[in-house]
């Protein structure tokens, strides 16, 4: 009996949703059904005079997105397999309750409904399946890290950065699927600078331990810059954060938005707090919740600039 109290005998679909709570668990969904709204929301800001809408079709859009991000956990369980059954032999996938054939399977049908969906509102091989062939490319590269893996583990911030420059090629990718054969322009420019800035952010947070989380064969920033270097990191950017979503909010709506300002200060300042009661006293309670307080000012920023489109085109919900 494991400590998720399942055995190989359990049925395979426990299993499994043990494997996703603890490696892709329901608050993911929520940050992705959110990054889909404000990719629709800023799409079609860009690409029509008229109202924000939303159709029916947009929750397959949303599914499909959903799946990009489940499929680039499956490539990191892949690439991290080995070392993560010397460093965590409990989890679902390291102690056999599934296996890495199990997430193949699921990665392969993850690309199947990306590239269908893709095809079907390009029309063919057009905006949405490129941005989609770009994306998977770079994320193929991850992956086999960049070929140069033991070099490149070496620098973490690199890495990282390297890793990080996904979220702008998903973001095309995911507004082409809400506007196919969109045009670029500053505010999606906006919308991927927002979306790599708060994706570091959120991956430095969640590399910055306290004392009692370190170990030798696991890397963290706290190695490289200390406490205090990480935490003055992530609040550098979290200010960049609130710097884009200003910027957006403010091209955006013609008039005044204090409302929306306010909002994107409130999620900054806690998500702050949070890193300066850390600084002071870091421990693994203290990093778990810097981890939900960053999670939070992304869904609390994205939601903002979703209301800032709302507020000055109107909302409206279709069929398609």
């Amino acid at each position: 009996m494991s400590a998720h109290g399942l055995t190989l005998s359990s049925p395979l679909h426990k299993r499994f949703f043990a494997w996703m709570d603890e490696r892709f668990p329901a608050a993911n969904s929520i940050v992705v059904i959110v990054l889909y709204l404000v990719c629709s929301a800023v799409a079609r800001y860009s690409a029509t005079g008229g109202e924000y809408t939303l159709y029916v079709t947009d929750l397959i859009g949303a599914f499909v997105t959903w799946s990009m991000f489940l499929l680039l956990r499956v490539f990191d369980e892949h690439k991290d397999y080995e070392l993560d059954v010397k460093n965590y032999p409990e989890r679902v996938l390291q102690s056999g309750l599934i296996t890495l054939k199990h997430l193949k399977v699921v990665g392969a049908l993850a690309v199947l409904c990306q590239i269908a969906w893709s095809f079907i509102l390009g029309g063919g091989i057009a905006g949405p399946l490129v941005a989609w062939l770009i994306m998977i490319i770079w994320a193929g590269l991850m992956t086999a890290e960049f070929f140069c893996g033991e070099w490149l583990e070496k620098r973490l911030t690199l890495y990282a950065l390297s890793h990080m420059a996904i979220m702008p090629l998903i973001i095309w990718w995911v507004v082409n699927l809400a506007v196919p054969g969109l045009a670029f322009d500053h505010m999606i420019g906006a919308l991927m600078t927002l979306a790599f800035v708060s994706g570091f952010c959120f991956e430095i947070t969640r590399k910055t331990r306290g004392p009692e989380e370190e170990r030798d064969t696991v890397d963290s920033y706290t190695k490289i810059y200390g406490v205090k270097g990480c935490s003055m990191i992530i609040l550098a950017l979290l200010t960049a954060m609130a710097a884009i979503q200003f910027y957006m909010i403010s091209h955006i709506v013609e008039s005044h938005f204090i409302t929306g300002y306010v909002l994107v200060l409130v999620f900054i300042g806690m998500a702050a707090l949070s890193v300066l009661k850390f600084m002071k006293s870091p421990s693994l309670p203290g990093r778990e919740k810097n981890e939900k307080m960053i999670g939070l000012s992304m869904i609390g920023g994205y939601s903002v600039v979703v209301s800032a489109v709302i507020v000055e085109r109107g909302f409206a919900v279709a069929i398609y």
